[in-house]
């Protein structure tokens, strides 16, 4: 007689490299606010130029031993991931011009259950079942959170740019996971943000944006996030060496909740609908990436 496996005890504490996702979240969920302080002395192309530029310039010292070595497979796809780093950012500052930081940062998450969606558009792999029930709640959410006000249905012109840019994110990530193991993520890094950088700088100009007036809180502000996003960037790829996909996209959900409580307590507020769409955003994000049922696993299997 066999007897079956005890199944895996659930662990109720953090280890070393999840503590470190957890922290990266929090300060995701502070630069909402700190972007939209921003914006009061910048526009959003020259702010977005300038974060991206500090990040590119201290990527490229911590890269400088193996930048020589660059290839040009790894040139296009820094490029080709910058392209979508320019818009998904440029895109969410444009709509923190006219809506919540906290509104922002649920929107934004919804890149998570789009990243299923692309995938079916473009590389012909329909998403699972837990991905479609994660798409179903997720914009169910947007529905109750972009009303205005979260009393009645509706996207203003800030929830909307804000989706489009959630679904340039969701291209970036899907960018990043194809070129994955055939490059180096220092170099790509590198052309990745200073692709991002000159875009930005570069569209100033054509839109219309003039350079702004000297101002501290900008320099600390876009300084201040271009080092975050190089630490950022080199934690995950340290913690996610030890952290399943799943768990740390778990923990990534948490970052619109911390931009929420940032926003809390900086003054603003969600009414009851928004709070609940929210709710949901964070609920669809979360089950995207589970495992499915076995019931549906099952159902799954016969129709196969």
């Amino acid at each position: 007689m066999t007897v079956a496996a005890p199944a895996p005890k659930a662990r109720f504490y953090f280890s070393r490299s999840e503590a470190v996702l957890i922290g990266v979240t929090m300060i995701w969920g502070a630069t909402f606010l700190i972007v939209q302080n921003a914006l009061a002395v910048s526009g959003p192309l020259f702010f977005v130029g300038l974060r991206f530029g500090s990040a590119a310039l201290i990527m490229a010292v911590i890269a400088a031993p193996v930048l020589r070595g660059m290839t040009f497979a790894e040139f296009k796809a820094g490029v080709l991931i910058g392209i979508a780093i320019f818009l998904g950012y440029t895109l969410q500052t444009y709509g923190l011009q006219t809506i919540p930081s906290s509104k922002s940062a649920f929107i934004t998450a919804l890149y998570v259950p789009i990243v299923p969606l692309l995938q079916w558009l473009v590389l012909r792999r329909p998403p699972r079942f837990m991905s479609w029930l994660g798409i179903a709640l997720a914009f169910a959410g947007l529905i109750l959170l972009a009303g205005p006000e979260g009393t009645s249905i509706g996207l203003g012109i800030g929830e909307l740019l804000t989706l489009l840019s959630a679904i340039a994110i969701a291209a970036e990530i899907i960018l990043i996971g194809g070129y994955a193991g055939r490059v180096d993520v220092r170099r790509v890094t590198v052309v990745q943000l200073a692709t991002t950088s000159l875009l930005a700088l570069g569209w100033m100009a054509p839109l219309g944006e003039s350079v702004p007036t000297f101002s501290w809180l900008l320099v600390f502000s876009a300084v201040g996030l271009g080092i975050a996003s190089a630490g950022i960037q080199l934690a995950m790829n340290w913690a996610q060496k030890t952290v399943s996909p799943t768990r740390a996209t778990v923990i990534y959900a948490g970052e619109p909740v911390w931009a929420g409580i940032v926003g809390w307590y900086a003054g603003e507020r969600m009414v009851a609908a928004a709070l609940i769409g929210a709710g949901l955003i964070v609920a669809g994000v979360i089950v995207s990436e589970m495992t499915p049922p076995r019931w549906a696993k099952g159902r799954r299997s016969v129709n196969a």
